[in-house]
């Protein structure tokens, strides 16, 4: 159980700087159970506290584990240089509590991305050592091949890698497209690879990580939502 002001409150939310939080509580933007609270001094219980500010009800929440289908020309780069930013698909308040991409794909790379606030999580989610599948369907430029599969399993050598990189898993799904499952999370990996397998990635599209997958979030294009515990179970390796 912790109390802060109503003022730190409204901060740590992600609804702006302290100076402009007391003015929101002042001018009686800020309500709790249909109270109207006027004093940014006022200790408020944070456990399970709702509070209603710009005429929508908002839960208080440490930090935010958010889950993204990402767009197709987005950039995941809190100062993007050629497109959008994906920050601009959130609400505002995401951008002001430091919400950040976990990792990231490419602006043409759609699907599945996960964003938060905690430091500790994205670092634990972006880490090698953790093993984390990564599931990504590319559609090719040339039909998929049973060699291409192959080559793809037993690995490729790529430009400024001491190892060659293989797939954990790959396989085909129809004539351009196919399936394939990384853990390492290297720059361009998928691409790279089916270049250096002898093909072409026209298009990817990143539907799982861990165990937690795309289809089960029910999200358009654009669409987020937060993550449930049940969820956040599920983004670690398979333990079978």
């Amino acid at each position: 159980m912790s109390k802060l002001s109503l003022d730190r409150i409204l901060q740590s939310q992600g609804f702006g700087t302290r100076k402009y939080c007391r003015e929101l509580v002042e001018d009686g933007e800020v309500s709790i159970q249909g109270q109207v609270l006027d004093n940014f001094k006022q200790p408020v219980e944070t456990d399970g506290l709702v509070f209603h500010i710009f005429d929508e009800d908002w839960e208080y929440r440490e930090h935010v584990y958010l889950v993204l289908n990402k767009p197709g020309n987005f950039e995941c780069s809190r100062k993007p240089s050629h497109h959008p930013g994906v920050l601009t698909l959130l609400p505002e308040q995401f951008s002001w509590r430091d919400v950040q991409p976990v990792g990231r794909l490419d602006h043409d790379t759609t699907g599945m991305l996960l964003m938060s606030d905690d430091g500790p999580f994205i670092h634990a989610q972006s880490s090698p050592k953790r093993h984390i599948p990564k599931v990504y369907e590319a559609t090719t430029a040339d039909p998929v091949t049973p060699e291409l599969v192959a080559t793809l399993l037993a690995g490729v050598k790529l430009h400024d890698e001491p190892a060659p990189l293989a797939a954990q898993t790959c396989r085909q799904l129809s004539e351009h497209k196919l399936e394939i499952i990384l853990e390492q999370g290297k720059y361009h990996q998928v691409k790279r690879m089916l270049a250096a397998a002898g093909n072409h990635c026209a298009a990817l599209q990143r539907t799982a990580i861990g165990q937690l997958t795309l289809k089960s979030l029910n999200l358009q294009e654009g669409e987020w939502c937060y993550l449930t515990a049940e969820q956040m179970a599920l983004l670690v390796p398979s333990q079978s």
